[in-house]
């Protein structure tokens, strides 16, 4: 229990973590899908080609999309490529980053499924069974059979149990032939995905790996951003609701106390800083104006030093201030232009 406890800290410790974890939980469940699900070939002429490609290009795709669906960043990367540019501008090498960040963890299930399909060859089976070159593996002269006859009883072959063309070609050769051929294909295909990703993992820093780091870190501050935005919207509308509740309950007291009912109750403590956090938004309007804002204009990526207070600030002339002065704050700008 507590090497699982560490995985699943280690899944929450960020976004890209998280992210890798549901990733290989795709690929484990696509590998269990495959090996529940019930292959029935049609057997027939011109269904076997759709359905064994059906089942080979069609639940990828579904788990890729699903990839997309899962991943919290898609509706982060739709909102900064939709929003307007107001006093801070979109950087397309972020919005990239972010995007072949998504599609390359979408890409791990499908890849699975289909490296399992072909490693284990009923859909090429299904998908070829009429292609088989009958010339060099049976008898292409078996007398009283036409083309479309032959056609017919090739498209079985994925069937045993109704085959019926054992003269022409045997059934075991055949699944055979069309097995190993996928299968061939199923090892180059992961060959292939491996020597790609090996070749972007170590080839991808030898050519762009500053621009690679500005849009990392922005893009990994846009996640940030975007979740202490909802927190402190959060702890605003919790402080919001709890002083329109307060004010409601001493309004009722005001008014029960005028009808001589009973003694008004004394405020809680804590109302005074709930009022604080508020920080002057205390309408609907005003709220909905702040939100408008922060859409249409985000603040500047540019930190500016505290506003200095109005006067001199001496208490003498030539003599130095009786408190102790604050400790100077050094700020940084961080700008992308990736």
């Amino acid at each position: 229990m507590d090497k699982f406890r560490m995985i699943f800290q280690f899944f929450q410790s960020n976004q890209e973590s998280f992210m890798n974890g549901i990733c290989g939980i795709m690929a484990l469940a696509s590998t269990q899908m495959y090996s529940a699900f019930d292959f029935n070939c049609p057997c027939l002429p011109h269904y076997n080609l759709a359905y064994g490609l059906g089942i080979l290009l069609v639940p990828p795709f579904i788990l890729f999309l699903l990839g997309f669906v899962l991943n919290n960043n898609i509706s982060m990367l739709a909102e900064e490529w939709k929003r307007p540019q107001g006093q801070r501008g979109k950087d397309p090498a972020v919005l990239r980053y972010m995007f072949c960040s998504m599609a390359q963890r979408a890409m791990i299930a499908p890849a699975v499924w289909v490296a399992v399909t072909l490693l284990d060859g009923k859909c090429i089976t299904c998908a070829f069974c009429t292609s088989v070159p009958v010339d060099t593996l049976g008898n292409a002269s078996h007398p009283h059979l036409s083309q479309g006859e032959i056609q017919r009883v090739l498209a079985r072959i994925p069937c045993k149990e109704i085959y019926n063309g054992q003269q022409l070609i045997a059934n075991e050769v055949a699944v055979r032939y069309l097995r190993c051929i996928s299968q061939a294909l199923g090892w180059c295909f992961v060959l292939l995905m491996t020597t790609l990703a090996f070749l972007v993992r170590s080839l991808r820093p030898c050519f762009s790996q500053a621009a690679f780091l500005k849009s990392r870190y922005w893009s990994h501050y846009i996640d940030i951003e975007r979740k202490l935005f909802d927190e402190t919207c959060a702890e605003h509308a919790r402080s919001f609701a709890k002083v329109c509740i307060q004010q409601f309950f001493e309004a009722m007291s005001t008014d029960l106390v005028a009808a001589r009912c009973h003694l008004p109750r004394k405020a809680p403590a804590d109302a005074g800083e709930a009022a604080e956090k508020l920080l002057g938004i205390t309408d609907w309007g005003t709220m909905n104006m702040a939100l408008k804002s922060w859409h249409r204009c985000k603040p500047p990526l540019h930190l500016h030093p505290p506003a200095l207070p109005p006067g001199n600030g001496w208490a003498g002339e030539g003599q130095p201030p009786t408190h102790p002065s604050a400790p100077r704050r050094e700020t940084a700008a961080y700008y992308s232009w990736v």
